[in-house]
């Protein structure tokens, strides 16, 4: 069985025991925290994606801790003029582990 989970306005394929990376959830490592679930497969292949089949389903997960994604630099430049600016980014995400997918 697997889902399609929404976290921070991105979609996630997930199965039970997977460790996936999203955006940070605000929660200390070790909480465990509910994920929304967009569409559900079942083991017998019945697909449930409206949102009254998904009223009674459960993903759930523990938060085992942060991590970095890549650098990101930038720049702007204009000639003539002697304007330049770089800056960096590096985004924080919260790495998950899928404990259960439940369906009533």
């Amino acid at each position: 069985m697997y889902a399609v989970i929404r976290s921070g306005g991105k979609q996630e394929r997930v199965a039970e025991g997977q460790r996936v990376r999203v955006e940070l959830l605000g929660e200390p490592v070790g909480a465990e925290v509910a994920l929304e679930a967009v569409l559900v497969v079942d083991a017998a292949g019945s697909v449930r994606a409206t949102p009254d089949a998904l009223a009674g389903v459960t993903v759930t997960g523990r938060v085992i801790g942060e991590e970095l994604g890549p650098k990101i630099n930038a720049m702007t430049y204009k000639p003539k003029s002697n304007q330049r600016r770089r800056w960096g980014h590096r985004q924080r995400y919260a790495t998950v582990e899928i404990l259960s997918i439940a369906t009533s």
